[in-house]
């Protein structure tokens, strides 16, 4: 099979801390999907990684090596990684190899949902998706509908662990449930500060599946992994999440994908960059004009010129900025209208909009944030791998 990477450039080496991930340990696993009708659930970040830097994708990997591949699960932005945030994607047939392509993304079933007629001919399900750490980012949603799956199905299911690049902090107000969609559907915060892995065995722990029922879940751990230390990706995770910057910055700009300000999707900074035409050109000096591109069918504030912050400089964040969106607000001449529905879903509760339309600082909001968090990290520990 072959599918286009949408990688990070021409060096495709591990990051130096030489962390060995899920996918590559294949004497872990070998035995445990060995003579197995497979289910695997994977992107264009599925890679198994070469010594030399290069890699193969795991499906190739498998199936050059008799492993059994009955079908492939994608979920947003495709199995090939390159279609546009939020788009629906039809289920095909891979031409290369004739297997089934399930688009867990589409109009055939709701967002995430795993059929139990897409699994008679399964025994076991594989999930290996390069996740960014950040609860609105719906690969945790597409993992909770297969360990569902799985769980009232009776199949088993593997988890290859990556590395998670926003796992050095954990901040955000805590999702309050009455506000539970495909951006978030557990009680956490926006980042949470645990890999995929570690996020599995939490829903299982936490029985947050509901139905009284936990899936059959195994972990392919990490080696060499320090949850502390920033590991940037080798391979972009998404069509808008273009390099490490961005992947940095997202916590804290996705936060505009509720309001009339744009993150720079249809351009080449996307969430590297926040503008909008309603923002006072004085304080706001960058300009942009969003159009049309692979990751962004229908921009934001299309073929509009914007203003606003351009944030390629600035340093690593070890929390959610929230001033970003503050200062937004403040020299925003639509207040009004600043806000949408979306806010909610993505913040996770109502008063993060109360408070910025009081005028709070960002210190006062996050105070508010903090007995949550406190709560949270002594309950993720129980679920630390590393």
């Amino acid at each position: 099979m072959s599918i286009s990477v949408f990688s990070f450039g021409s060096d495709h080496k591990r990051n130096k801390s030489n962390v060995i991930v899920g996918a590559n340990q294949i004497l872990e696993y070998q035995n445990i999907i060995k003579n197995k009708r497979i289910g695997i659930i994977a992107n264009h970040t599925s890679v198994i990684f070469k010594d030399n830097g290069e890699y193969t994708h795991l499906v190739d990997s498998l199936i050059s090596l008799n492993y059994h591949i009955k079908k492939i699960f994608a979920p947003e932005h495709g199995f090939g990684g390159t279609k546009p945030n939020g788009e629906n994607i039809n289920d095909e047939i891979d031409e290369d190899s004739g297997l089934q392509i399930i688009s867990l993304h589409g109009k055939q079933r709701n967002y995430g949902e795993i059929k139990s007629e897409d699994l008679k001919d399964i025994d076991i399900l594989i999930f290996d998706l390069q996740d960014v750490g950040v609860r609105f980012y719906t690969h945790l949603s597409i993992l909770h509908y297969a360990m569902l799956a799985s769980s009232v199905n009776d199949i088993p299911i593997i988890v290859f662990d990556r590395p998670n690049p926003n796992s050095h902090y954990v901040d955000g107000p805590i999702l309050d449930l009455k506000n539970k969609s495909f951006v978030g559907l557990h009680p956490v915060p926006i980042v949470y500060g645990l890999t995929i892995g570690e996020y599995a065995k939490m829903i299982n722990g936490e029985d947050w599946l509901g139905l009284n029922t936990k899936a059959d879940l195994s972990v392919i751990k990490l080696k060499n992994y320090n949850r502390n230390e920033i590991y940037e990706l080798p391979i972009a995770p998404s069509p808008n999440l273009p390099n490490s910057k961005a992947i940095n910055l997202y916590p804290s700009l996705c936060l505009f994908e509720g309001t009339n300000v744009s993150v720079g999707r249809g351009t080449n900074l996307q969430f590297q960059i926040y503008g909008s035409p309603n923002l006072n050109k004085k304080t706001n000096e960058f300009y942009f004009t969003p159009k049309k591109n692979i990751g962004s069918k229908y921009p934001k504030n299309e073929n509009i010129l914007c203003f606003g912050k351009d944030l390629r400089s600035e340093k690593v964040l070890n929390e959610i900025n929230l001033n970003y969106i503050i200062d937004a607000y403040n020299s925003s001449n639509n207040k009004t209208n600043f806000f949408n529905s979306y806010f909610v879903k993505l913040s996770g509760n109502e008063n993060l909009k109360k408070n910025i339309v009081l005028g709070k600082s960002s210190d006062d909001i996050k105070k508010e944030w903090k007995e949550g968090i406190d709560t949270f990290k002594k309950l993720r520990k129980k679920y630390f791998l590393y």
